[in-house]
Parts: C-alpha cells; sequence; structure tokens
C-alpha cells in the first residue's frame, strides 16, 4: 500500500464516521416530539408481541391524519394491548387512545416554557455531535500524522490530507447546524 492509498483510506474512514454521526443525530431529533404530529416519534417503539420486542412499524400502519394526531392501525387487533402499553412506557408522555381497531396519540399543544426547553436540549444534543466530529478530525489528524512520521511520507503530501479532513469536518458540522436550525423551526412554530 502506497503511503498516498493509506493517506487516503484514513480520508475514507473519517467521511464514513462523520456521515454515522450525522445520521446518529436525525435519528436522535427525529425521536424528538415537536408540536407537529410524525410517524417518526412512534416508529421505534419496541413493542412486545408474543414474547418477542416488535418495533411498531412492522404491526401497524403509522399515519398523520392531522397535524396534531399520530393514528397507529394494526394489522393484527389483538396487538393493540400491547401497543397501547408499550406506548405509555416510552418516554412520549401522550395517553393513546383505542376504539378497538385503532390507537389515536393526540399531540397537546406544546406551552412557549416547553419550546424554548427543547430547543436548548436539541441546542445540547447538536453540540455533542459536533464534539463528535471534531474528535474524529483530531483521531484521523494523528493517524495521518504518524503516517507522515513512521512512513515518512512528505510532509506537503500529508498537509494536503489533514486540508482534506478540516474540510470533512466543516462540511459534516455544517450539516448538524442546518439540522439543528431546522428542529428548532419545527419546534417554535405555532
Amino acid at each position: 500500500m502506497s503511503d498516498e492509498t493509506g493517506l487516503k483510506h484514513i480520508v475514507d474512514e473519517t467521511e464514513e464516521k462523520m456521515s454515522k454521526s450525522v445520521h446518529a443525530f436525525d435519528s436522535e431529533l427525529s425521536k424528538m416530539r415537536t408540536g407537529r404530529a410524525s410517524t417518526s416519534l412512534v416508529e421505534h417503539i419496541l413493542v412486545d408481541y408474543y414474547g418477542t420486542q416488535t418495533p411498531v412499524n412492522q404491526l401497524a400502519t403509522i399515519s398523520t391524519p392531522e397535524a396534531r394526531t399520530v393514528l397507529i392501525q394494526p394489522w393484527d387487533s389483538s396487538a393493540i394491548s400491547a401497543i397501547e402499553k408499550a406506548i405509555m412506557k416510552s418516554e412520549l408522555g401522550i395517553n393513546p387512545a383505542n376504539d378497538g381497531k385503532v390507537i389515536r396519540l393526540s399531540l397537546p399543544v406544546l406551552t412557549e416554557e416547553r419550546r424554548k426547553d427543547m430547543v436548548k436540549q436539541v441546542g445540547k444534543l447538536a453540540e455533542d455531535y459536533r464534539v463528535s466530529i471534531r474528535q474524529i478530525r483530531k483521531d484521523m489528524n494523528g493517524k495521518v500524522k504518524d503516517a507522515e512520521k513512521d512512513q515518512h511520507v512528505p510532509e506537503d503530501e500529508a498537509k494536503k490530507f489533514l486540508h482534506r479532513i478540516q474540510e470533512l469536518t466543516d462540511k459534516y458540522i455544517l450539516r448538524i447546524n442546518e439540522r439543528f436550525e431546522k428542529k428548532e423551526k419545527e419546534i417554535l412554530e405555532i
């Protein structure tokens, strides 16, 4: 493996890890409740279905017929009570209404204070992921510098790859910022 191929591998690994961080951030954001109904609020909830922990989206059709309502229609009506129980145990803080065929979740209007708390929470989460991206940069820069020392990679070659890692860092931090701003706007919408 040539020096440049080894350094190229480090850059590829950097991009892969940073991309995974952004996807993890997206996943965390999708689980956060805003004033608007979204199927992603309940998709991840695990239901004890005949002794197996199964995500709700594998047991039912989930839809949002109205801006503040999530409708869960199980394919097997015997699963309604298990789904209802799982929702009540979840961190959603919403009591499900069940008519024997469907489960309806009505999202309450968020207070101004609750909205501000949620924005702070999302901001802290965004900062945690920005720190994660910067930590990946630090680790990968260390690998490039080690390659420069141990494998006698020319300094200008190493600098080129360090610059590429910084570009990736800027790109992925920008993506986190964009997602944070979008979620903040969504939360503050009335």
